[in-house]
């Protein structure tokens, strides 16, 4: 568990997330129990990147924060905007997704052209991230930032010695996938499945996919990977406060999930044969 130290801005979005220091010396983004979407986006969050960490997809380091009173009270914008009302942060556990770098260094993207798209490093993984939020029934559009990291070279010195590090040329774009919150329909714990959701706003990014061996890696690590132990061990790390200690509605989601394995292949197709022809290299 970590311990957050400094709030340093109001991040975007309906769950009215922050963005802390903690005290592993890390940047997160702090979702707090009383946040306007639902209690559960915290087990939704933290079950969710769990479970696409499993299967090798894309997501940032997770965390259980505690905030504290005193950083709350010392800290007025820590602090839920309501239709009628603005009400403290609630102190205690919440859930932290790591910031991929120095928030005063490195610069996110939630869109890039279509040119830049193509040049992602790791452009195939929409195509396993898809298998997941189909699983998962992620009812939210597929939220993901774009990056690269900026290697450091050593500046020569005179003597020959290192004298600092300098910016090199800068890498290509990489994704990752965030924001697992309205997996299992956030608040509700159901699957309400409907054929484009799970899809990402642009088909641009499944031109690779040629037909169903292209989600294959995915769909079998599934299958095999994530075992009734593998989910149970998942459910053991989350604090009972975020599910308001009903361990049976828990229960309930993930053996759901757990029979949802088989339906990859026929909530796939589904999306292909829409209207919208989301992957046009499939035919």
């Amino acid at each position: 568990m970590l311990f957050a130290t400094e709030q340093i801005r109001r991040m975007r979005g309906g769950a009215q997330s922050h963005l802390m220091r903690c005290s592993d010396g890390h940047y997160y983004v702090v979702k707090f129990q009383n946040n306007p979407q639902h209690r559960r986006i915290l087990v939704n969050e933290l079950l969710g990147t769990r479970l696409a960490g499993r299967l090798g997809l894309p997501t940032t380091p997770v965390a259980i924060v505690h905030v504290s009173e005193e950083l709350i009270r010392l800290t007025p914008e820590l602090s839920m905007e309501m239709p009628r009302s603005r009400v403290p942060c609630q102190a205690g556990l919440q859930f932290g997704s790591r910031y991929p770098g120095d928030p005063r260094r490195l610069t996110l993207h939630d869109f890039l052209p279509d040119e830049q798209l193509r040049g992602v490093e790791n452009l195939h993984d929409f195509a396993g991230m898809l298998v997941f939020d189909k699983w998962t029934c992620n009812t939210n559009g597929r939220q993901t930032i774009f990056f690269r990291e900026q290697p450091l070279r050593p500046i020569p010195h005179p003597d020959g010695a290192k004298n600092g590090d300098e910016p090199c040329e800068e890498r290509d774009y990489k994704a990752a996938m965030i924001d697992q919150g309205f997996c299992f329909n956030a608040g509700e714990w159901n699957y309400p499945d409907a054929p484009l959701r799970g899809l990402y706003a642009r088909n641009r990014v499944y031109e690779g996919v040629i037909g169903m061996e292209s989600f294959a890696p995915w769909t079998e690590r599934v299958e095999s990977g994530v075992t009734e132990r593998v989910l149970a061990e998942v459910i053991r790390e989350i604090p009972p406060e975020w599910y308001e200690d009903d361990y049976d509605a828990v229960t309930r989601l993930v053996e759901q999930l757990y029979r949802r394995r088989t339906r990859l292949p026929e909530l796939l197709l589904e999306a292909k044969n829409t209207t919208r022809d989301p992957f046009p290299n499939w035919r």
